[in-house]
């Protein structure tokens, strides 16, 4: 018999008022205490502080002895470890060159066991914090991937990285559900878009306004690795929890998506510079003096991608030297990549050297799908281009009549003053 439980027990023979009022004490409860503690926001808080703190403690202590990491300190002690971790970039610097060093990437790389972990913790400022470093993460991946496949025959093991990639895709599957990403496109027929015929039967009504319904991404099934068949969806998935979170995300590692995706374009040909015909633009780091030095090359090659002969622009001796890394690209992992770069290019938050970087992704990506001929992606890239070209236009004029504006003498002022 447990005395704790009932502790009028030990003075059956002699009641006390004492044993009385302790006999009609409630026993404890942890999933009451566990309850109050789940509702208190200041335990919350303290939790997810001392979660962060332990996160950052076990980073320093896997990084490089020679690296610059003891600032890491300094972060763990501050009122938001998590958030702190995420915006600062001598952090970022140094988990980077980890990161990219030639070993990294195996099953038993200690930095992607951190990634892998720290994704599957429940604190939302953590999963931000390995969320900004896939853009490097899966450049790295596909690099090694497609430079190793051909070369060697056992090419190395690339297991934390694909740890990692699955653990994000897993966490979309399970937010999705089992459905699919559909789009609703209204019937053009209907005299506007918000259009729905009042007076009729609502059958009738509802047989004349019927909007069609597309699959933007399908259903997505569980993977337990990473097949050369599954690999570019499984990336595109993780890409797009990346997009659903860019607003939170470092210009840096923007940044590193932009140069990720122009490397992956492998396209430097003077495709990309077809609609940079406009006067004055600064596209592609190529100041209003070199615009004009490339305004005949300019106008040839809209001749001949007008004739169709967009192969001879592969043969311009300024590309023989190809820059980056070329891997395929098909449609379910450019999907993801052109909303991002969309968002870099045109958000206006985001600051001149990201839009300039995601101009630049524009434009090779373009280049890419002129060459290989895929209509979706000419469309999406040439629209964005043209955008592009728009804002940058528009700034520029901006800019112009503000110099030239005179500036307005401000009237004195007269101060009534009641007698």
């Amino acid at each position: 018999m447990d005395f704790h439980r009932n502790p009028s027990v030990n003075n059956r023979h002699s009641p006390s008022p004492t044993s009385s009022v302790s006999s009609t004490t409630v026993p404890h409860n942890p999933s009451a205490t566990t309850a109050i503690a789940d509702n208190d926001p200041m335990h919350s808080w303290w939790e997810s502080v001392s979660k962060a703190r332990s996160r950052i403690h076990a980073l320093s202590s896997i990084l490089p002895p020679h690296s610059d990491s003891f600032f890491l300190s300094s972060l763990a002690d501050s009122d938001r470890p998590a958030l702190s971790l995420l915006s600062s970039h001598d952090a970022y610097s140094v988990i980077s060159s980890a990161l990219s060093s030639s070993v990294s990437g195996s099953g038993s790389d200690p930095l992607c066991h951190w990634l892998y972990d720290t994704f599957l913790s429940s604190d939302p400022h953590l999963r931000l914090v390995v969320l900004s470093f896939l853009p490097l993460l899966s450049s790295l991946y596909l690099s090694r991937v497609h430079s190793t496949s051909s070369d060697s025959p056992s090419p190395p093991s690339l297991a934390g990285f694909e740890a990692v990639l699955l653990a994000l895709y897993s966490s979309e599957v399970k937010s999705r559900a089992g459905k699919p990403v559909l789009v609703v496109i209204p019937d053009l027929s209907q005299p506007s878009l918000y259009h729905s015929p009042l007076n009729k039967p609502n059958s009738v009504a509802q047989a004349q306004f019927r909007p069609s319904v597309g699959v933007l991404c399908p259903s997505l099934e569980p993977q337990n690795a990473v097949k050369s068949t599954k690999r570019a969806g499984i990336i595109g998935v993780a890409l797009d929890c990346y997009y659903k979170q860019i607003s939170q995300m470092p210009s840096w590692s923007k940044l590193e998506l932009c140069r990720s995706a122009a490397s992956w374009a492998g396209q430097d040909c003077c495709c990309k510079r077809e609609f940079d015909t406009e006067d004055g633009l600064d596209i592609d780091g190529v100041s209003e003096k070199r615009a004009l030095e490339y305004g005949d090359e300019i106008d040839d090659v809209s001749v001949k991608m007008g004739n169709l002969q967009v192969e001879t622009c592969g043969n311009n001796p300024d590309d023989s030297e190809p820059k980056g890394f070329r891997i395929p690209l098909p449609w379910e992992l450019l999907q993801p990549l052109i909303r991002i770069l969309g968002h870099c290019l045109l958000a206006p938050l985001n600051s001149q050297d990201v839009k300039d970087a995601a101009s630049v992704a524009v434009r090779c990506l373009y280049a890419r799908a002129s060459h290989d001929l895929v209509p979706q992606v000419i469309l999406a890239t040439r629209s964005l281009i043209q955008l592009d070209n728009r804002t940058r236009a528009a700034a520029k004029a901006a800019t112009a009549t503000n110099a030239y504006t005179p500036s307005k003498d401000k009237k004195s002022e007269i101060l009534l003053v009641s007698k």
